[in-house]
């Protein structure tokens, strides 16, 4: 046989035994294994976004892809929702974007679906901000108007109650949409001639609307000639008149003046005007205050003077000892307080020029700060002051600011009183030489405890006699 059969042969042989195998089946094949579905995953989540009322926003909240990774390679697709749905801000595939209407914070949920059951999210919030230098005011207004805050029994009726000295006009009432027009108007700074100034940089809520400075500096950096009065109980004060030397008639006429002050804020009342018509929010408020946008000066008075004349103090613990209009000052003030009341209305006749449950000026008065009038006031050196309410949050004292501190006022009355000619009648001794009370320091501190029930820090922190505008 020659060595190509033999060979042939061989390989036969060997094929048909299974190369060797005793079985006479065939190895089975392999079967391939399927992996399980691997979710997507947030591989770099998105930042909080920032954005501006009015302003145009665009943001896409995929990243071109970064923000997911699918360990398989699938290709994802993508869910976006926002809550509220109400701001101005749409969604159009990955991408949030508009010009945001309303300032607030807005969730945004991007969801990854990579088709085969597995999803993943990243939530981030877009901040929006309020407008540069404009109000934010609440969507349903606060309540300026007598019906809105309800004042106590004692402020209305009953011995002691201000009512019969309340100044409010019959042709301008406080109304919720007024006097939020003036609250707008008291801190916009746009009433001073370089945006520098407003009426509340001298008149501060933590201050009772008085300046902790002696004299307040106006839009150029000058300095008034007088103490910022405190503005609390404007309302309740008979004669009408305004400023420490009375020469506003009204305070309607009162709060104009500071604009047009050539140190205070710099503006001409055409020129007041024309800035306020070409402000656009304040369309929509002059028409909820006055029918319609029209700006005037006159309708700018009468919106500042009603948010001043909504500035009544009530809520001071002097007042929490009223029920219904009745007293109990045992049971609520304490040994030394009652004993600093007991003075104030007796020995110290303070409630002679400082009378009523609102603690308000009865009249101009020289109250003896020099023996020779040097700032002659209203006349003689007589002065208006204002209400005592927060008198002990509101250093420095006097039209001049000459008293650092409550104690030295208390010194004054109590041995300090000077023999002016033109002096107050109360602050003489019925031998007509200047009063003098003579107080323990005991007296004296009872006296200062006193005057501190007068404050009231409900109305030093009411949000809705706030500054409106975000610094």
């Amino acid at each position: 046989m020659s060595k190509y059969l033999l060979a042939g042969a061989i390989f036969l042989l060997l094929a048909g035994c299974g190369g060797g195998s005793d079985s006479g089946s065939s190895t089975p094949a392999t079967q391939a294994v399927t992996a399980p579905n691997r979710a997507p995953v947030v591989a770099s989540a998105n930042p909080d976004q920032t954005a501006t009322v009015g302003v145009a926003f665009q943001y896409d909240a995929s990243r071109a892809g970064a923000v997911f990774t699918d360990a398989d390679g699938n290709t994802l697709s993508y869910r976006l929702t926002i809550a509220p749905a109400t701001s101005g801000l749409s969604i159009s595939a990955t991408t949030v974007s508009g010009t945001p209407t309303t300032a607030g914070t807005y969730r945004v949920t991007i969801t990854a679906d990579d088709g085969r059951g597995g999803t993943a999210s990243d939530d981030f919030d877009i901040v929006v901000a309020p407008p540069p230098n404009q109000p934010v005011l609440p969507a349903t207004s606060f309540q300026y108007s007598d019906a809105g805050i309800a004042l106590p029994r004692q402020f209305t009726t009953g011995a002691g109650n201000p009512a019969a000295a309340d100044n409010t006009p019959a042709n301008n009432p406080v109304s919720n949409a007024g006097a939020t027009l003036g609250r707008v108007l008291f801190y916009d700074k746009r009433l001073s001639i370089n945006d520098a100034v407003s009426c509340g940089s001298c008149h501060q809520q933590a201050r009772g609307f008085s300046d902790a400075a002696r004299f307040s500096t106006g839009f150029q950096g000058g300095r008034t000639a007088r103490h910022s009065m405190a503005l609390a109980n404007a309302r309740y004060y008979f004669r009408g008149r305004f400023f420490w030397d009375e020469r506003a008639a009204t305070l309607e006429a009162q709060v104009l003046e500071p604009i047009q002050d050539t140190t205070e804020m710099g503006m001409t009342l055409p020129q007041l005007v024309t800035k306020i018509s070409g402000t656009g929010f304040y369309g929509p408020l002059f028409t909820a205050a006055f029918g319609d946008p029209q700006v005037t000066s006159d309708r700018i008075s009468r919106a500042l003077a009603q948010f001043v004349r909504s500035m009544v103090s009530y809520r001071s613990k002097y007042d929490s000892a009223f029920v219904n209009g009745v007293p109990n000052f045992a049971a609520t003030l304490t040994a030394q307080e009652e004993l600093g009341r007991s003075i104030y209305e007796g020995r110290g006749r303070c409630d002679a020029c400082h009378g009523s449950v609102a603690h308000i000026s009865d009249n101009i008065n020289n109250n003896g700060l020099d023996a020779v009038t040097v700032d002659a006031g209203a006349g003689n050196g007589r002065f208006k002051s204002p209400s005592l309410r927060n008198i002990a949050l509101r250093p420095p004292f006097m039209h001049d600011g000459r008293f650092a501190t409550l104690r030295e006022v208390i010194d004054h009355y109590d041995t300090g009183v000077q023999n002016n000619p033109n002096l107050a009648p109360v602050l003489r001794a019925p031998d007509g030489t200047p009063r003098r009370l003579n107080l323990t320091e005991a007296e004296k501190l009872a006296l200062s405890a006193f005057l501190g029930t007068l404050t009231d820090n409900a109305m030093l922190t009411d949000p809705k006699f706030a500054d409106p505008f975000p610094r």
